[in-house]
């Protein structure tokens, strides 16, 4: 502390010995030229210290801008991923609903289209809501569908929402064909999730990977829309049916749009007596 005391000291003699100097043209005295030398070294000190510290300052204010402009700069970025993002929602939805639409073209059918807008999150029941309903003339027992092939079957209306019981739920039944050899089965759904071809019989050859169908005999479902391929055959060493473990075409956990087929399937005329 005394040390402080005395540079200050000095360097406030120093500043009026050189005042009066900087008064006087002649040279300077002994005590000026005495007290300079003593003063200068402090006066260095003092310099770098002020300079110093206006460094720290500018600093300072400079590390302040950029964290201002760093600030900035996150925002634009998160602005511009949140916009990116939305941009390829938008172009992932428009592929979807492309593929939708071409798929309802090859249907001859009036469908509407509806968006999956909740799922039952028990374990037992596999079912999704849709944004359409009554309004827009959904009705029970009313099939569903998708590119990949046969969603589900409406099980409850409102006027602007639907229940969808899916074609993987064990409430769930569709008629269904062997597309090779058209042996005929009754598709099951599973706690698992998964689905089982019942009831075809022993005499026919089914293979692995052959392809599922609808086969329009259940009054519900048109005919020949997919259902999945045979994943697995189990003939049993006794019975006249065999069993197959059929995987869907559809990621029901994917599910997001699906289309509502109003129009009833067609009956088979029958001749008259």
């Amino acid at each position: 502390m005394a040390m402080i005391v005395g540079a200050i000291i000095l360097i406030a003699v120093n500043i009026i010995v050189l005042s009066v100097n900087s008064k006087r043209p002649a040279p300077s005295t002994g005590i000026g030229r005495f007290t300079i030398s003593l003063v200068s070294p402090f006066q260095g000190i003092v310099s770098e210290a002020i300079n110093s510290v206006k460094d720290i300052w500018k600093h300072y204010f400079l590390l302040v801008s950029v964290s201002k402009e760093n600030a900035q700069l996150n925002r634009s970025l998160k602005q511009a991923e949140e916009k990116n993002n939305r941009l390829v929602e938008m172009e992932l939805s428009h592929a979807r609903l492309k593929r939708l639409f071409d798929f309802q073209g090859t249907l001859q059918k009036r469908v509407v289209a509806a968006e999956v807008i909740g799922r039952d999150p028990s374990p037992w029941f596999k079912t999704i809501i849709i944004n359409k309903g009554s309004r827009e003339g959904v009705e029970r027992g009313m099939p569903v569908v998708i590119p990949e092939g046969i969603a589900g079957l409406v099980t409850d209306v409102a006027r602007n929402y639907a229940k969808i019981l899916l074609v993987i739920d064990q409430n769930n039944a569709v008629d269904a064909l062997i597309q090779r050899t058209r042996a005929r089965g009754i598709i099951k759904g599973e706690p698992s999730g998964r689905l089982m071809l019942q009831y075809v019989l022993r005499k026919h050859e089914i293979q692995v990977g052959d392809v599922v169908i609808s086969s329009g005999l259940d009054g519900v479902f048109p005919k020949g829309i997919r259902i999945g391929f045979v994943r697995e055959v189990n003939k049993p060493d006794s019975g006249i049916f065999q069993q197959l473990a059929v995987t869907p075409y559809a990621d029901f956990e994917k599910l997001e749009e699906v289309l509502v087929v109003l129009d009833p399937p067609e009956q088979p005329e029958l001749d008259d007596p």
